[in-house]
């Protein structure tokens, strides 16, 4: 077992803020988007979200790492952040199924962290300014130092990262004889995969620049455009995919970018959050059926409600009871539909899994 290194280590933000405590995983320097994420479990599913891409994830529950790891909670091959922020990291483990500690889980994959953070603190500091860059080190002590190598990391405004993370390869998941469903790899999540096949769908994935009529050629009975990183607004390959999609009236199911993509495609512009959703606990109500539900998300962009409003293309089918901004939309006259939020829900709860089962119905019914 590599035991917790006591290293000194700092987490400079943008802003010129400072934060000191302990190194964490692999020492050395990373910077990215600070955010956070609230949920109260399931950090190695959060680690390896490709929709993390190019950000330092501060976890608000206090104890990391209390119990290891293990294979199966993998949300892609490896972890795509920039570095962690914690509060009290645990380097020992309890669970009698976990295969390392979080530590060397970290350490193995080259993830720089820093723990003994007031982190009640750092997220008020990002509630109150918004999100921003930041930099960890356990090399670099002098703050001007550190600042200067944070003022080369580029802003996550303007940032295509989906076809970094995407295969670079198509390949299939599930049985052959399915509804077969052709996903587009912006960064997807593996539980989404699971959540097609494990009802009786045969997915073909395809890179996130694959051309349209490579993807039709293939026959597929549904898309479906998955979650993943950067700005929606750089991303005219995949809104010019969903566009021919929509153009053939083909079943098109998107989750989070994927929504982005879809509300780009009907002429709906994306707008940079203050600070993003991030969490186990979003209320969202369904629009059509009146009922609430408690989501999992994760996104630092949304699409603009004003705009919403006045589109003759999309309504809104679900909205966030924390801030009204749109959580859901149906394009009018298509078989096409979209949420923000994830659900698949790894981690997080089971209210939004329905959505899955409204698909492969609007499918069938077709």
């Amino acid at each position: 077992m590599k035991y917790l290194p006591k290293k000194e280590a700092k987490i400079l933000l943008e802003d010129g803020t400072v934060f000191e405590g302990i190194s964490v995983g692999k020492e050395g320097t990373s910077g990215g988007e600070i955010c956070f994420n609230t949920g109260m479990t399931g950090y190695q599913e959060v680690y390896t979200d490709p929709s993390y891409f190019g950000q330092i994830v501060v976890t608000t529950n206090s104890h990391i790492g209390n119990y290891g790891v293990i294979g199966c909670e993998q949300e892609s091959a490896a972890p795509t952040i920039k570095g962690v922020v914690i509060n009290s990291f645990s380097d020992i483990h309890s669970r009698k199924m976990a295969e390392s500690s979080l530590q060397e889980y970290l350490h193995d994959n080259e993830v720089v962290g820093i723990a003994d953070v007031d982190t009640r603190k750092l997220v008020r500091h990002i509630r109150s300014k918004g999100a921003m860059n930041a930099i960890i080190s356990s090399e670099i002590g002098n703050v001007d130092s550190l600042s200067e190598e944070l003022s080369k990391i580029p802003s996550m405004e303007g940032l295509e990262l989906s076809s970094i993370v995407s295969t670079q390869n198509p390949y299939f998941e599930g049985s052959e004889g399915g509804i077969k469903i052709a996903a587009l790899d912006l960064g997807i999540k593996r539980n989404i995969l699971n959540s097609l096949t494990s009802r009786g769908c045969y997915c073909k994935v395809f890179p996130a620049k694959t051309p349209f009529e490579e993807i039709e050629s293939w026959g597929a009975d549904g898309y479906f455009i998955s979650n993943g990183p950067g700005d929606p607004a750089v991303m005219e390959y995949a809104v010019e995919t969903v566009t021919a999609i929509l153009e053939k009236d083909y079943p098109l199911f998107g989750i989070c970018l994927g929504h982005q993509i879809l509300a780009r495609a009907n002429g709906i512009s994306t707008y940079k959050m203050h600070h993003g959703h991030r969490g186990l606990n979003h209320p969202v109500k369904n629009l059509q059926t009146g009922i609430g539900e408690i989501t999992s998300q994760n996104h630092g962009f949304a699409v603009n409600e004003d705009d919403i409003a006045k589109s003759d293309k999309v309504i809104a089918t679900h909205i966030n009871l924390n801030d009204n901004t749109i959580e859901g939309i149906k394009v009018k006259g298509k078989r096409a539909f979209s949420v923000q939020y994830h659900p698949e829900s790894s981690p997080g709860p089971h209210d939004s899994r329905y959505l899955f089962d409204d698909f492969i119905n609007m499918i069938k019914n077709d």
